[in-house]
């Protein structure tokens, strides 16, 4: 796009001068002899650059300046004058010219200065749509939903998002805990700060601790130089743990201090490192139960559940299906450059009928499958997998199953139907399911489960 110029000089040569210059280089270039009629241009019409001289009658080019910028405060401006000084050129940059430039000037002198002015103004536009891109794409609007319960969460989560106060983010795996974190933190004073996050469960328990508070060197075997731990990454910003059920007692009782002290040592230090950071923690598992189970601890608990909020399963949301259905098509659509396709009704049907445990994360993977095997006019039932229109079999139920289920009962259910349906499949299921793969053969040794999903021995349900 070329760039527009508008040049005041009350000398018509230099008008004449710069006009034929500058649209030699490309640039279309309008000119001005009278400071009062350039100010009424500039309000009418937008410029990428105005280039002024200084010494004018009716007003001189500072004033011209200080004016401009009452109504259009990032109008970019160059001033130019025979009346060469440190002083005005000082006075000049302090009023929020971009240059200044002495008469007479070399021609390859004012090229250069309007070549760095027009690429910073650029530099400054991407910038801005970057920043705003990024609002955009962390914004609430990014969580779909119109449903009561989603609409009520993404107020509440807005209200919050101002606060320091630590959250909870509580839901299955796949329901968008993550998104929710980054809206909230994006929407908060620490915006401009960094966003930094860990799944606890994707780590050893050996390593946890020491990617979280970071080691000094000689701390342990391979520790050849100190290491920032990711809490003081996240330093003015947002951290969020997730996972945090999937933690030891040990590691529990360290971020405890964390949380209360706002300070950390790493491993092998002896120096408290004092920490300024927002905490976000998402769990999938019901941490009441892990309490009362002796697998989590109490006082813990209470700080994180300061604030909150459930995200609740695709399941219990299903008046949301559609236009999440319709957003991902679109989505994948416009990736390889296709126009989108409508979706059948009893392709439709199928998926707003269907359980999702794998949620909002399993529907889009099942669009995004879709969308390139589909060769038809329209998605068709036929281009999603058999489980979305096959009856699904009965969750495990044992004698000892309450008749209202605990969320250990239905999260060993899951597993069950999900592992049965892979075949045993560990990595597969695990991709379902939402989870790492360490977390589901833990999972499957919790739950006495063998690799093709069946229970070993139900009594022992519930034991580690």
């Amino acid at each position: 796009m070329t760039a527009k110029i508008l040049v005041i000089d009350d000398e018509e040569s230099m008008c004449d001068f710069m006009q034929i210059m500058l649209s030699k280089e490309g640039y279309s270039v309008e000119t001005v002899n009278s400071p009062l009629a350039a100010i009424s241009q500039i309000k009418q019409n937008d410029y990428d650059l105005v280039i002024a001289d200084l010494n004018m009658p009716e007003m001189d080019g500072l004033e011209v300046l200080e004016e401009v910028k009452k109504f259009k405060k990032d109008q970019d401006l160059i001033v130019m004058t025979a009346y060469a000084s440190v002083d005005t050129a000082i006075e000049a940059m302090k009023r929020g010219a971009v240059d200044y430039i002495t008469k007479p000037f070399k021609v390859d002198e004012i090229k250069l200065a309007i070549e760095k002015s027009l690429s910073r103004r650029k530099l400054q536009q991407e910038n801005i749509s970057l920043k705003q891109q990024l609002q955009e794409g962390n914004s609430f609007d990014k969580f779909l939903g119109t449903s009561a319960t989603i609409v009520n969460l993404k107020k509440l989560a807005s209200r919050i998002a101002d606060s320091d106060s630590t959250v909870l983010l509580r839901g299955e795996s796949g329901t968008g805990k993550e998104v929710i974190a980054r809206a909230i933190h994006h929407h908060s004073p620490r915006r401009n700060g960094p966003f930094v996050s860990i799944n606890c469960a994707a780590i050893p328990e050996n390593l946890l601790e020491s990617e979280l508070f970071g080691y000094k060197k000689g701390a342990f075997t391979g520790a050849i130089k100190d290491k920032e731990g990711l809490f003081s990454t996240a330093e003015g910003g947002t951290f969020l743990l997730d996972e945090v059920g999937n933690t030891s007692m040990a590691f529990q009782a360290k971020l405890l201090r964390v949380i209360e002290e706002k300070k950390l040592t790493p491993v092998g230090g002896t120096k408290e490192l004092e920490l300024d950071i927002r905490l976000i923690a998402a769990t999938n598992a019901d941490l009441e139960e892990e309490v009362k189970q002796g697998r989590f601890r109490a006082d813990l608990f209470y700080r994180l559940n300061v604030i909150p909020l459930h995200i609740p399963p695709l399941r219990e949301r299903k008046e949301d299906i559609k236009l999440l259905v319709v957003h991902f098509i679109n989505k994948f659509y416009s990736k390889i450059n296709l126009e989108p396709k409508d979706i059948s009704e009893s392709a439709m049907a199928a998926l707003t009928n269907y359980s999702w445990p794998g949620n909002v994360r399993e529907l889009e993977n099942t669009i995004e499958r879709a969308v390139l095997l589909s060769k038809g006019s329209e998605l068709l039932p036929e281009d999603f997998p058999e489980k979305l229109t096959a009856v699904e079999p009965r969750s495990v139920v044992t004698a000892e199953d309450p008749v209202n289920p605990t969320l250990e009962s239905i999260e060993k259910a899951y597993i069950h139907y999900v592992m049965s349906q892979t075949g045993g499949k560990k990595s597969k299921a695990a991709r379902i399911l939402g989870i790492d793969t360490s977390t589901l053969y833990r999972k499957l040794e919790r739950y006495d489960l063998n690799d093709s999903g069946k229970i070993k021995t139900p009594k022992k349900m519930g034991k580690n």
